[in-house]
């Protein structure tokens, strides 16, 4: 079954901004995701919510992230993506992710 990738905020100009290669690879991902299959490399990320992900993408000007929830039945939501520089996710980052999760159930009135 095929879901339909949902991106929250400014997820889809970042990842537009991202080079060349690490998009590629993000779009990539992300439609294995959309198709029902797992992603190359990727942890779970629970302090954000319930069954979010992290796809982790290297290459060479950096690691790369992309933040998302499958659970939905019908939609992928894409919360949030960045450059990592540091060893843990950014409390930002994190934030934003959670934020846009909390917002995007509440308005639909999932839990």
């Amino acid at each position: 079954m095929t879901k339909k990738a949902v991106f929250l905020g400014d997820v889809r100009q970042v990842l537009r901004d991202f080079p060349d290669e690490a998009r590629r690879e993000a779009g990539f991902q992300i439609s294995l995701v959309e198709n029902g299959l797992e992603p190359g490399d990727w942890k779970p990320v629970p302090i954000i919510g319930p069954n979010v992900r992290e796809i982790r993408i290297r290459e060479a000007s950096g690691a790369f992230r992309v933040l998302y929830q499958a659970t939905l039945p019908d939609v992928v939501l894409v919360l949030n993506a960045f450059q990592k520089k540091t060893q843990k996710i950014p409390q930002r980052e994190i934030d934003k992710a959670r934020h846009r999760l909390l917002v995007y159930m509440r308005d639909r009135g999932l839990k």
